[in-house]
């Protein structure tokens, strides 16, 4: 089994080292000083409890140099993959499986899901249909990517915690591709279950990403502060009310409530989140995947969504002016 990760950065690196270490047929696709170091020293991770483990990888930034694979794990920022969809293609032989873990409403979200919106296409997500056209969604296995971790140093990975990969096929079957992921990944040290309801999951974690991160970027706050502040928690719980009246349209059924998905925001503690980060580190901001692709749903749906499309207009505003965002 070859498995290449697309966008060895923070989880992307995680999963590659764990999969070397356990001696899987893995490559990572990156770039610049990172790209550098793995070359020159290999893959650092370093975990909690300050074990570290360093392994050597192949890695490039040229997919030609990597040839056809069984999986390509794309762990990208969602605005990243459109433009080097066509990169890919070296990657792709008759049966890879192209493993989309990246953050919000997947590209690939209304392939099989049945019912009147069956093939609808995402422009918030998927602008120009790049991924529905130039992948095929016959190739998409879904993801739910829960661990944290960030590029401390070009060539090391600190992992924060989580080591859950969900996987899931659209039509919620648990086909053989997904199962020898699956194995693949647990035999790594990492847990991978095959859920067949994967939208389900998908929305429980875009429920935080939707409204905590875009309120971190405008007010600066850390995630135990936004959820506990009477007001920002209000706003918090609007955004995530309009949420869960798009995805039960949607026929999603949440398993917690909204208080509690704030209040498991709380207790994380004093976390920036990714916006935040990227604002913060002068990266392009996930606001589309994010915040946009809910705003369209509602669209589609025919949901009022007030309190999302003006937190929305805010960021975009917060984005564009620190040159982050070009909509």
């Amino acid at each position: 089994m070859k498995i290449c990760i697309f966008g060895a950065g923070a989880i992307g690196g995680f999963m590659g080292v764990k999969l070397a270490q356990a001696g899987a047929d893995v490559s990572l696709v990156a770039r610049g000083p990172h790209l550098a170091a793995m070359k020159d020293r290999g893959l650092t991770l370093i975990e909690e409890g300050g074990v570290v483990t360093n392994v050597p990888v192949t890695a490039s930034d040229n997919p030609s140099d990597l040839g056809p694979q069984d999986y390509v794990i794309v762990t990208l920022k969602a605005h990243s993959v459109p433009p080097v969809v066509p990169r890919m293609a070296p990657l792709f032989g008759d049966h890879t499986t192209v493993v989309s873990g990246v953050n919000g409403v997947p590209w690939w979200y209304f392939h099989k899901s049945g019912g009147d919106l069956e093939g609808t296409r995402l422009h918030s997500v998927d602008p120009g249909d790049a991924q529905w056209n130039g992948f095929g969604p016959d190739r998409v296995l879904g993801c739910v990517v829960y661990p944290a971790a960030e590029v401390s140093e070009p060539g090391t990975i600190r992992h924060i915690e989580g080591n859950r990969f969900s996987l899931g096929e659209p039509n919620g079957e648990k086909s053989d591709r997904a199962v020898a992921l699956s194995k693949a990944l647990m035999a790594a040290g990492l847990k991978a279950p095959v859920r067949p309801r994967l939208r389900e999951e998908i929305w429980v974690k875009l429920w935080g990403n939707l409204s905590f991160n875009p309120i971190s970027a405008l007010t600066h706050a850390t995630l135990d502060v936004l959820c506990t502040d009477v007001e920002t928690r209000a706003v918090a719980r609007g955004m995530m009310v309009e949420a869960q009246e798009i995805a039960e349209k949607l026929g999603v059924k949440f398993p917690i409530d909204v208080e509690r998905r704030i209040d498991g925001g709380a207790a994380v503690g004093a976390h920036r989140t990714s916006m935040l980060q990227d604002l913060d580190a002068g990266r392009p901001m996930e606001i589309d995947a994010l915040v946009g692709s809910v705003q369209e749903l509602g669209r589609i749906t025919k949901t009022a969504t007030p309190t999302i499309d003006t937190v929305l207009a805010l960021v975009k505003l917060r984005g564009r002016s620190a040159g982050l965002y070009g909509g």
